[in-house]
């Protein structure tokens, strides 16, 4: 399965410099690994994208490693997504000089400037700019999170979705903070419902425990990507073992 075909599989690397991470609800970090050393691992196992997430860098209000991300592109020959702290055009520059293709961005323009979503859209291209959804499930819908799962935005996740696909993004990296590091499945009905409300592509993440979960929410969802964590870090697939069960499923 070629990128330009059918549904991505990306590895996702959690960081809080200078770890890997993998949090349960976004919370409890156990350590991983090496970043660079990972992402290596990965696209040599086949992933069609890597995605560097600094889980705490909104957090404690500081700017993405920009070495950091640097010593991991050097290791990639594959498309290479980063987010956390980003907060002005200057950032996105920045990392972009460093190595990364896209950008994904939450915090800022959830809670502060959505207008940013606007700029970098007009400055990059859509295709640069992807929008990161820490959604958590209340009595009737979903409510957008930032700060890695903790901090309240009062915005509901598809009217955001559909708002940040107005000003621009590219993408949507969906992430549910209640099936986060779980490994019990996805929330299946909130990424079917983001999956209608855009017409942007959509990335699924948050949940997976098995092979078995991916196949069963990328029947359900038809994602135009999938994003895993926790099946790679414990082993418990490899990238070509997951494309294979998705090529068999006809996914």
């Amino acid at each position: 399965m070629s990128a330009g075909s059918g549904m991505r599989v990306i590895a996702k690397l959690d960081v809080k410099p200078p770890f890997v991470v993998k949090p349960i609800h976004f919370e409890g970090l156990r350590k991983i690994g090496d970043p660079a050393q990972l992402a290596r691992r990965y696209y040599e196992q086949g992933a069609d994208e890597i995605l560097y997430i600094d889980i705490v860098a909104s957090l404690y209000q500081r700017n993405v490693l920009f070495d950091q991300v640097e010593a991991v592109s050097s290791q990639l020959f594959v498309p290479f997504a980063v987010g956390g702290g980003v907060r002005c055009i200057d950032d996105m520059v920045r990392l972009f000089h460093g190595g990364a293709d896209k950008i994904a961005i939450n915090t800022h323009v959830l809670q502060h400037n959505p207008e940013l979503l606007d700029e970098a859209a007009r400055t990059f291209g859509c295709q640069a700019v992807v929008v990161a959804i820490e959604a958590k499930r209340h009595s009737h819908g979903w409510e957008c999170y930032s700060d890695c799962g903790r901090e309240r935005s009062g915005k509901e996740v598809i009217a955001w979705v559909q708002e940040a696909e107005r000003r621009g993004a590219g993408e949507v990296l969906v992430q549910s903070v209640d099936c986060d590091g779980r490994r019990q499945g996805f929330d299946v009905a909130l990424l079917q419902a983001v999956k209608r409300g855009v017409g942007i592509p959509v990335i699924a993440a948050s949940g997976a425990g098995s092979i078995a979960d991916v196949v069963t929410m990328a029947a359900q969802v038809r994602p135009d990507a999938v994003a895993v964590a926790s099946l790679l870090h414990y082993g418990l697939a490899s990238i070509a073992e997951l494309k294979a069960a998705l090529v068999e499923a006809g996914l």
